[in-house]
């Protein structure tokens, strides 16, 4: 008896699993392309960090957003300055805000349409990360609870985030991380601090995780200096949401994109090249 179960098992073991390999390998590849959505001229710097790190300072930032395309499913990360901003630069609040071109006619030549979005993720409700939301009325958007719950009351929120401030659009309330897709490809990380409900993005590419920073980060020397904005919501959230950015980065061995740093933006393709 215990003969032929040797015997059964070593026939199934040595059955090739061909219908299954084949079918992860058909799989698409998780892409991500980085789109241009503005630049920001910071007058004042040391607001940036609440212990005068920085006083005196000026810094040149990047809007950047982000498009993950995961089979026939797409997600826009971020949305960048506002939209009317467009071959433009404005002086507001010790920012010089300047943008070239919206987000929609970027998407045109790669082929896609607004309404081909199926999901809209913000890393939180600042301005510079929300600015060309309403163009993609059609998408369910990923906001963190606390930030929407900012966002429905605060008035330059409100305007930009309007067709899901009225709730004539999706919304699905994050509270924790979330699995965009349910396969673990990309997950909302949950990270408050820099805002109530403040989030960033884990893409799991072929060639390796990526960390999209949101604003945990404005520009690499704050990793090293831990240098929170006075600006802030929290900052014992923000210590705690730096910490588990950090490890999550070194655990997974992941490549860390700080989206305002120029420097870090530059390590993924140029637009209309994708990473994968």
């Amino acid at each position: 008896m215990m003969m032929k179960w040797v015997g059964a098992l070593s026939v199934l073991l040595s059955v090739p699993a061909g219908p299954i390999a084949a079918a992860e390998a058909a799989r698409p590849a998780v892409e991500l392309y980085r789109l241009d959505c503005g630049t920001i001229a910071v007058k004042n710097l040391g607001e940036f960090s609440d212990t005068y790190l920085y006083s005196g300072e000026t810094k040149t930032l990047v809007a950047s957003c982000y498009l993950i395309r995961n089979g026939e499913q797409l997600l826009l990360w971020d949305t960048g300055l506002d939209g009317d901003l467009a071959g433009t630069s404005k002086d507001s609040d010790g920012y010089v805000n300047s943008l070239k071109e919206r987000i929609v006619p970027q998407l045109s030549r790669i082929g896609l349409k607004p309404d081909d979005i199926d999901f809209i993720g913000l890393s939180h409700y600042h301005f510079d990360h929300i600015g060309q939301a309403a163009d993609f009325p059609e998408a369910t958007l990923l906001i963190g609870k606390k930030d929407f719950d900012v966002a429905k009351v605060w008035k330059p929120a409100q305007a930009r985030l309007a067709p899901w401030v009225s709730g004539r659009s999706k919304v699905r309330e994050l509270t924790g991380d979330s699995d965009v897709f349910g396969d673990g490809k990309v997950t909302v990380l949950s990270l408050p601090g820099h805002t109530e409900g403040h989030q960033a993005l884990l893409v799991r590419l072929a060639s390796g995780p990526v960390l999209l920073s949101g604003d945990q980060y404005h520009f690499a020397d704050q990793i090293k200096n831990r240098g929170v904005p006075a600006f802030n919501t929290d900052r014992a959230e923000t210590l705690a949401s730096m910490d588990r950015f950090d490890r999550i980065a070194e655990n997974l061995h992941a490549k860390i994109i700080i989206q305002h740093d120029p420097a870090d933006v530059a390590k993924l393709p140029i637009f209309p090249q994708a990473a994968r």
